[in-house]
C-alpha cells in the first residue's frame, strides 16, 4: 500500500547571506494511512520549513525547493499548480498552528469561520453548510455548539480556540494532517485532550499525521514513528518504540536526556532569611452592582507564601488558576484588593508609586517571551544598563556590572553592542536574566521563563536560574505550567486552581503524594508520564 505523504530527496535552499545554504537538505520519510509520525528537533533543525513546504506555505521569496519530490497520494506537490494546491488545501491536507487566535480570524464568528471551507471546497447549500459544521464541532468535543457556533474567537478558551482550528482543518476529511507545534502554548490538562482528540480522530477516519513537536513527552504520547532533524536533515528516523528507548545519534540522545524528569532531585531544605511574603493576598475584578448585580471574581484569593533567601518556590496550575495574577501584584504591576506583600520587612502591597519607587531594584521579573521584553531598536547593552543609571549607578559602573554580568549568563561582553534580533532565543533570555540581575535584587520572579524555549535550551537556562540563585542569594518565584521544569528547579510548589492555593509543600513530597485532586489530575496529564521518569542526578 503506498504512503498517503512519501517525500523523497527534498532540498530547500536558503538565501545567500543565510548562516548555511539549505533550510532542509536531501531528507527522505513518508506518512502511512492511520500513521502519527513525529518530526523533532530545536529550532533551526528544518522541522516548520518542512511541515510548510509540503502544504505549498514556504516563503518563496527565501525557500526555493531545489531537488526531491513531495509525492501526496502519488501527485508531486513541487510541480502543481498555485490553484492546484489551494484545492488541495483543505480537501487532501490541512494544517493545525501553533498559535490558535492568530489562526483564526477575530471580528468573524467562529461556525462562519468553519463554514467558509465548505463554501470554498463544496456546493453544498448554507443549511447542509452549518448543519456539516456543527457535526464537525461535535466530533472535536466542543460543548453546545449551536451556541458556540456564533461565538468569537475571543470568547473561547486557549483549549476551544484549538478545537476549532481541528473542525476547521478536518471538515472536509483531508488524508493528510500537519499539525505544527499544535498544543505548545497550552496548558497540561488542555495540552493532554488535544493530543487525545488528534489520536482520536485519527484513528476512526484513518488519516496520516505529520506531528511536528520538539517535546519528547508528546512523541513518547502520540507518535508511531519518529523523524528527528538537526540543522536541515534527518539524523535518526524509526519506530517511536526504538527511538526512544534506543536512540542510535548523539543528537537524539541528547535530546532525549535534556527531557526534564517527573522525580524531583532530593533538595535540602532551605533555612535563610525571608526575603518575599504574602499574606491574605487577595485580587478581585469586576464589581457589584448597585442593587445586588454585578459579578466580581478572585483573581487570586487568601493566597499565603513565603520565599527565603537561596530557595525557589514554584507557583503551578492551568491559565486562569491565579499564579501570573500573584506574580503581577507581588510586583506591584497590578494593585491588590487586600492583603500585605512583604519585601523583607517592608509591606509593599498599599504603598504610593513615590514610596513604591525605591523597592522596585528588589524584586525583578523575567518574562515568557524575551524578544518582546527587549527595546529591538537598544542594544542589549543600552537595555542592561538602563535600570541601574535610573537609580543613580554610574555609566562607566552600570557597563562594568553589565559585562560582568554577560560573563555571568555565558555570553560575551563584546556582544554588549548588539541588538536583539541578532541573537537566538535561548540567548535573549540569558540577556533578559542578566538585566535583572543589574538591579541586584533580593527576588527574581521567572514567568513562564522557559516555556518558549526548545528542550535543550530549555535546561541550559534553568541550569543558569540555578546557578545565579545560589551565587547571587536570591529568592526566586517561579511561574510555570510545566510540571517537569518545576520538579527540577523548585525547592517547593504551591498548586493553584480558580485563584486559590489548593496545596503546597516541599516538591519531592507534593510529586510523589499529591493530596488534592487537582494536583494528581495535573500530573497525571504531563506529557510522557512514565516515559521520562529518570532519577534525577
Amino acid at each position: 500500500m503506498s504512503p498517503i505523504l512519501d517525500i523523497r530527496g527534498l532540498t530547500v535552499s536558503l538565501p545567500k547571506q543565510a548562516d548555511r545554504p539549505y533550510a532542509i537538505k536531501d531528507i527522505t520519510f513518508s506518512v502511512n494511512a492511520g500513521e502519527i509520525v513525529c518530526v523533532v528537533g530545536e529550532s533551526g533543525s528544518g522541522k516548520s520549513v518542512t511541515s510548510f513546504t509540503v502544504m505549498g506555505l514556504h516563503d518563496k521569496r527565501a525557500l526555493t525547493p531545489v531537488a526531491g519530490e513531495i509525492l501526496l497520494q502519488g501527485e508531486n506537490i513541487l510541480n502543481a499548480s498555485d490553484a492546484k494546491i489551494r484545492r488541495m488545501r483543505g480537501e487532501k491536507m490541512a494544517m493545525i498552528f501553533q498559535e490558535p487566535m492568530t489562526a483564526l480570524n477575530p471580528v468573524a464568528p467562529v461556525g462562519d469561520q468553519i463554514g467558509e471551507m465548505l463554501e470554498i471546497h463544496t456546493n453544498l447549500s448554507a443549511s447542509k453548510r452549518k448543519a456539516k459544521v456543527l457535526q464537525a464541532m461535535r466530533d472535536v468535543h466542543l460543548p453546545d455548539p449551536e451556541k458556540m457556533y456564533h461565538s468569537y474567537p475571543h470568547q473561547l478558551s486557549g483549549g476551544q480556540r484549538q478545537r476549532i482550528v481541528i473542525a476547521m482543518s478536518l471538515v472536509l476529511e483531508p488524508v493528510l494532517l500537519i499539525a505544527d507545534e499544535p498544543t505548545t502554548a497550552l496548558d497540561v490538562t488542555t495540552q493532554a485532550q488535544i493530543l487525545s482528540l488528534i489520536k482520536e480522530l485519527q484513528e476512526r477516519r484513518g488519516m496520516g499525521v505529520l506531528f511536528i513537536t520538539h517535546d519528547f513527552g508528546v512523541v513518547a504520547d502520540i507518535a508511531d514513528r519518529v523523524v528527528v532533524m538537526q540543522n536541515g536533515e534527518i539524523v535518526e528516523q524509526g519506530p517511536v518504540d526504538q527511538v526512544l528507548g534506543a536512540p542510535e545519534h548523539p543528537y537524539t540522545k541528547m535530546l532525549i536526556a535534556a527531557v526534564p524528569s517527573m522525580t524531583p532531585p532530593e533538595r535540602e531544605e532551605v533555612t535563610g532569611e525571608t526575603a518575599l511574603s504574602a499574606t491574605r493576598l487577595n485580587k478581585q475584578y469586576g464589581h457589584k452592582g448597585l442593587f445586588g448585580g454585578g459579578r466580581v471574581v478572585d483573581a487570586a484569593n487568601d493566597v499565603n507564601f513565603i520565599v527565603r533567601r537561596g530557595e525557589t518556590l514554584g507557583i503551578v496550575g492551568e491559565s486562569g488558576s491565579g499564579k501570573s495574577t500573584v506574580a503581577r501584584c507581588v510586583m506591584r504591576l497590578i494593585d491588590p484588593t487586600s492583603g500585605e506583600v512583604l519585601i523583607g520587612d517592608t509591606d509593599i502591597a498599599t504603598l504610593r508609586e513615590d514610596k513604591l519607587r525605591p523597592h522596585r531594584r528588589d524584586i525583578q521579573i523575567v518574562f515568557q517571551d524575551p524578544y518582546r521584553s527587549l527595546n529591538p531598536r537598544r542594544t542589549v547593552g543600552q537595555s542592561i544598563t538602563e535600570g541601574p543609571v535610573n537609580f543613580g549607578v554610574s555609566q562607566a559602573e552600570a557597563l562594568d556590572r553589565a559585562k560582568r554580568l554577560m560573563s555571568i549568563v555565558g555570553l560575551a561582553p563584546e556582544a554588549l553592542d548588539r541588538f536583539p534580533h541578532q541573537f537566538s532565543g535561548g540567548q535573549r533570555q540569558r540577556i533578559c536574566i542578566a538585566r535583572a540581575l543589574a538591579m541586584e535584587p533580593m527576588v527574581l520572579i521567572a514567568d513562564e521563563a522557559v516555556s518558549a524555549l526548545d528542550v535543550s535550551v530549555q535546561a541550559q537556562v534553568l541550569d543558569l536560574l540555578e546557578d545565579v540563585r545560589d551565587e547571587f542569594d536570591l529568592a526566586m518565584l517561579f511561574i510555570t505550567h510545566d510540571l517537569r521544569v518545576a520538579a527540577q528547579i523548585c525547592d517547593r510548589i504551591m498548586v493553584m486552581r480558580k485563584g486559590v492555593v489548593v496545596e503546597n509543600g516541599p516538591t519531592a513530597e507534593v510529586f510523589s503524594n499529591p493530596q488534592h485532586e487537582y494536583t494528581k489530575a495535573l500530573l497525571a496529564a504531563a506529557p510522557g508520564h512514565g516515559t521520562f521518569d529518570k532519577e534525577s542526578a
